[in-house]
């Protein structure tokens, strides 16, 4: 096993608008165009990306969007329909390079997905790297800050990497689902990537029902952690930091089981957690005040209870579900996403023409399962 290759030749950089126009104008129409991003979700509360990489089969280029005024030369290359962009894992990539610039995607290959429906056990990139290539990436950059300027060396080749070496990757996988049969099930599964919609942070008032441990205390007590819950939300967004970097969680419920009235009382906080509760120390004695004298929240109503034939249905059809995943040697979700047999529970198509209408069934599916799955359905209905 060697090492990330430091005698690589190094990515072209580009740091400027009229760099950017220059390479998509030299790029525009080439066949396949590799592609990932870095971002600072670690260090920010509005995450952004900060870094782009893209590889042909030629060259690698880092765009620096942060230097960068007029994004989009770029996005009109990634939404050319001549242009096959491959991402491995393209569902994180796709969402932010939509939130930050609209970029659209028009032809899309996920090297992850192709492994996945390859039946490969290891499906991260580094795994793969490492397996198929030789290479072993340094984690030491896994979570460093893409915001930082000028980046070192040693992490832009990190960057690089992760682009690198898909269009080969790419290569072997389309070999391998053409082996396998499998070229049109990809294509299919391929073909929902573009329509993710941007992400977006929206921040839940009522998360705090979600920590680990607030549904087993007191109700006195768990008015405490909302108030918390939301000066930490605003303390993160006034910082521009993930709120974890204001408190844990951990800390937030050992801040409401203790409720300390007065700034001395957090003396009795300790650990990784004290140096955060001091610095924001008034805040949150006043926040413990506000729970103190407000009325307990209540917990969320639950969801009427599920229809049981529905649920009856939903069963069978993850049992079937699991069975052909298993005869495959693949992951239950590669067979049909979790949210397609919920609605084909609720929904009973009769016949194969009805399942145009379920997300999820393409063409692909509908013709390699759904005679089989109408069949299912009627026999746990009871209308055999």
């Amino acid at each position: 096993m060697t090492p990330l290759p430091r005698d690589l030749e190094p990515a072209e950089t580009i740091r400027h608008t009229a760099q950017l126009r220059a390479l998509v104008d030299r790029l525009r129409g080439t066949p396949l165009l590799a592609v990932d991003t870095e971002s600072n979700s670690l260090y920010a509360y509005y995450e952004q990306v900060c870094l782009i990489q893209l590889s042909t089969r030629e060259q690698d280029y880092i765009v620096d969007p942060l230097a960068i005024d007029d994004m989009s030369p770029l996005g009109e290359l990634l939404a050319d329909p001549a242009t096959e962009i491959v991402f491995h894992a393209a569902e994180y990539d796709i969402i932010s390079l939509k939130r930050d610039f609209g970029f659209r995607f028009s032809r899309v290959f996920d090297t992850m997905l192709a492994a996945r429906i390859c039946g490969w056990e290891r499906v991260g990139l580094g795994s793969i790297l490492e397996e198929q290539f030789g290479v072993r990436a340094d984690k030491k950059y896994q979570r460093a800050n893409w915001m930082t300027r000028p980046l070192p060396r040693d992490q832009l080749l990190y960057a690089q990497m992760d682009t690198h070496y898909l269009p080969a990757l790419r290569d072997r996988l389309v070999a391998e689902l053409a082996a396998q049969g499998r070229m049109d099930e990809a294509h299919e599964i391929f073909s929902a990537l573009p329509d993710f919609p941007p992400a977006q942070y929206e921040f839940d008032p009522d998360g705090f029902w979600r920590i680990n441990g607030v549904q087993k205390m007191r109700r006195s007590q768990v008015a405490v952690v909302r108030e918390l819950y939301l000066l930490r939300d605003e303390l993160a967004r006034r910082r521009n930091v993930p709120p974890f970097k204001i408190f844990s969680d951990r800390a937030l419920v050992e801040l409401a089981q203790l409720g300390p009235r007065r700034e001395a009382d957090l003396d009795a906080v300790r650990g990784p957690a004290r140096s955060q509760v001091r610095r924001y120390a008034e805040a949150i004695v006043q926040a413990v005040a506000r729970g103190q004298a407000a009325r307990p929240p209540q917990p969320p109503r639950r969801t009427n209870r599920l229809d049981m034939t529905v649920r009856a249905r939903y069963d069978a059809l993850r049992a079937w579900r699991k069975e052909r995943a298993e005869e495959r040697g693949v992951e239950s979700d590669v067979i049909m996403p979790r949210d397609t047999l919920w609605v084909l529970a609720r929904q009973v198509p009769q016949r194969v023409e009805d399942l145009d209408d379920i997300p999820g069934l393409g063409p692909w599916r509908q013709a390699e399962y759904g005679a089989e799955l109408i069949e299912l359905l009627k026999r746990v209905s009871g209308e055999e």
